[in-house]
C-alpha cells in the first residue's frame, strides 16, 4: 500500500510539473479543512504524548480552491511536523486574515533545519538529513507537492526554521485565484 501510494505521488508530481492538472475550484472553508485534518491526525500525535492545537483567528475563512489538494497540503505539513519532532510533538496551526487572503501557519518545536536544508526542501526527492533517525520515512515528495499546489492556487509559502528549535511553514491563500 505504501509503495503504491508513493508511486501515485510520483505520477501526480509528474503531472504537476507539466502543469497538466486541473484544480477543481469551489468555495473552501479553510477552518473546516484544518479542523477535519486535526481531528484525523490528533491520534498520531497523542500516541507520542504530543499536543496539536489550533489558533484559528481568521474572521473570513473561505477561499476559492481545490479542497482535496488543500487538505493534502495541510495533512502533509502536519505529518512532517510530527515526523520531525523527536519526542512529544508540539504542533500549532494558526490562521489570520491578511488584506486579500488568509495566512495559515503550521508550527512545530521539532528538530528544525539548517540554512543548507532550507535552500533545498522544496526540491523533488530532497530529504533533510536526520543523523541516525531512520524512522523518518518518505521519498522527499511532500514539500515539492505542497509548493506546487500553493503556486497553483496563486498563493505563497515561506519557511522559518532554527536547528534544534523547530520550524514554521507560513502559507498564504488568496481569497480568489486570479485568472
Amino acid at each position: 500500500r505504501r509503495m503504491n501510494s508513493q508511486v501515485e505521488k510520483v505520477l501526480q508530481m509528474a503531472l504537476i510539473d507539466k502543469r497538466d492538472f486541473n484544480l477543481r475550484a469551489t468555495s473552501v472553508d479553510l477552518h473546516q479543512v484544518i479542523q477535519n485534518a486535526v481531528s484525523n491526525f490528533a491520534l498520531q500525535v497523542e500516541k507520542r504524548e504530543g499536543i496539536l492545537t489550533t489558533n484559528l483567528k481568521a474572521e473570513q475563512s473561505n477561499i476559492e480552491g481545490d479542497v482535496t489538494h488543500i487538505t493534502n497540503v495541510i495533512h502533509n505539513l502536519m505529518d512532517n511536523a510530527n515526523k520531525y519532532s523527536p519526542e512529544k510533538p508540539e504542533i500549532t496551526i494558526h490562521t489570520r486574515n491578511l488584506r486579500n487572503g488568509i495566512e495559515v501557519t503550521v508550527e512545530d518545536k521539532g528538530m528544525g533545519m539548517g540554512r543548507e536544508a532550507l535552500k533545498n526542501i522544496f526540491d523533488k526527492f530532497y530529504r533533510v538529513h536526520t543523523g541516525n533517525l531512520h524512522d523518518v520515512k518518505g521519498f522527499g515528495l511532500g514539500l515539492s507537492y505542497v509548493k506546487a499546489i500553493i503556486t497553483a492556487h496563486k498563493g505563497q509559502i515561506d519557511v522559518k526554521s532554527d536547528l534544534g528549535k523547530g520550524s514554521k511553514f507560513i502559507l498564504f491563500f488568496p481569497f480568489k485565484m486570479e485568472e
